[in-house]
């Protein structure tokens, strides 16, 4: 089953509070996405544990109700 962006945003938000979030659809079926996120929670972290911040927001979702997710992320300019 898709996941809609709403609760994709909501999980990355609890678990990363200040996170600026953009996703797109890529496919128009809710199951790939791609995702910049932003936050101060991501400076001074290489880019891999970035990603693993992300994931663990995702509560093992990624790869079952979330098939696909795209991800770039920052901390602020």
């Amino acid at each position: 089953m898709p996941m809609p962006a709403e609760e994709i945003t909501a999980m990355i938000k609890d678990a990363i509070p200040d996170a600026q979030i953009e996703l797109t659809d890529l496919a128009g079926d809710n199951d790939h996405w791609s995702a910049t996120i932003v936050s101060e929670a991501f400076r001074g972290k290489p880019k891999v544990r970035q990603h693993q911040m992300v994931y663990a927001a995702l509560k093992g979702k990624m790869g079952g109700e979330l098939h696909a997710l795209a991800l770039t992320t920052s901390a602020p300019d």
